[in-house]
């Protein structure tokens, strides 16, 4: 899995740096910070949704939605998945005030 997440923000980064035309990652590059946070806004509703009410495959779907969304947001930060995971990483060694 986490393979995969570096694999898809690799991904994610070149079509920031290169726009590639055509591809939807583009388009939400292109649509600005605001739109694509608005987009993981709409995601996390639809995860929420799906949770309450939908089937396993369903909830994996939009799930994942989340996880693409949340991953542009982020490359557009500037954000990597290694930045959050060092901040996870200081949330869980001995002595931290976990949450």
């Amino acid at each position: 899995m986490t393979d995969m997440l570096h694999r898809l923000q690799t991904l994610i980064q070149e079509r920031h740096a290169t726009r590639p035309e055509g591809s939807y990652t583009t388009r939400l590059f292109q649509s600005g910070r605001n739109k694509i946070a608005q987009k993981v806004g709409e995601e996390a509703t639809e995860v929420i949704v799906a949770a309450l009410g939908q089937g396993r495959s369903d909830q994996v779907n939009e799930l994942a939605d989340l996880f693409y969304h949340t991953l542009v947001l982020m490359t557009d930060l500037g954000i990597t998945l290694d930045d959050v995971g060092a901040e996870l990483e200081k949330r869980h060694t001995p002595g931290a005030d976990t949450p």
